[in-house]
Order: structure tokens, then sequence, then C-alpha cells
């Protein structure tokens, strides 16, 4: 018996819409760092996460603003015509997920980061802490190390 079949899988119909509306809500840390290096106009990356993990390490051009600010702060902050890209600590965490709700209640476009900071650091991408700019080795368990992207 297959374990991956126990259940049934999709219809292709069935798997082109479900797989077409999850790139609708989320992208990853390796297209994010390729908008952010192409100054894509009207990109506004937001780190949900608190002054603490801000302090820690936090992607260069985000904006700070943590989740439960967000519907009293943003609109202040944050061009109504925005695509906005919210992150927070990992795969692990649902703060990104909030946020980017919070986001869509106030009529923003939004996406989630998914892998979230952890990823973008495990990626080798520029940090910036509290000492300045930071990059670290690219982890060979979620990057190529030689080569600029996967290709994916």
């Amino acid at each position: 018996m297959s374990a991956v079949l126990s259940t049934a899988p999709a219809a292709s119909v069935d798997a082109v819409a479900h797989f077409s509306a999850r790139l609708t809500f989320e992208t990853d840390v390796s297209d994010v760092h390729a908008d952010l290096r192409a100054a894509v106009e009207g990109l506004v990356v937001v780190d949900s996460r608190n002054e603490e993990a801000w302090n820690q390490g936090h992607i260069p051009g985000a904006v700070h603003l943590p989740t439960d600010q967000i519907a009293g702060r943003a609109p202040g902050l944050i061009r109504p015509d925005a695509m906005v890209v919210t992150y927070c600590w990992g795969s692990g965490c649902n703060g990104a997920t909030r946020a980017a709700l919070a986001f869509a209640r106030l009529g923003y476009r939004v996406k989630e980061m998914i892998g979230g900071y952890e990823y973008w650091v495990r990626e080798g991408f520029t940090v910036r802490t509290a000492t300045g700019l930071l990059t670290q080795p690219a982890d060979p368990l979620t990057t190529p190390v030689t080569a600029a992207s996967c290709g994916c």
C-alpha cells in the first residue's frame, strides 16, 4: 500500500486551481531578494516581529511594523497602492500570516514570504543588525552554495 496514495491525488484541474491560488498568496525569499535588488517600484517588505527580534537582525530596507500595530500605523506609513510582503521568524511561525491578514483587512495587496527571516539568513542574504550589515554563508540544505539560485 502506498503512503502517498492513501489519499487520492486531486484532479489536475483542481491541482491547477490550488497551486495557482497559493502563488497569489505566497512568495519566497529568493523572489523577494531579487525584487529588492531590482528596486521594484511599490514593493514594501514588512517585518512583523517585535523590537527585540528586529534589533537582532532584519532584511535591509524592510519596514518594522509589528502585527498588533498594523491596523493603527500602516495607513500612515505605507501607500495604499503598495505591494506588501510580510515576514516573521520562519516556517514554524504564523506571524507573517497574521500580519498579511491585517494588511488584507485594510485593503492592501499582500503576500506572505514563506520561510521568513530564517530562510533569508539560511540562503546567505544580507541582514541588518544593530551593529551593521551581516552576511552569513549559505546553508547547503536550503540553496546551492555555488550558484545564484536553484533555478526553480
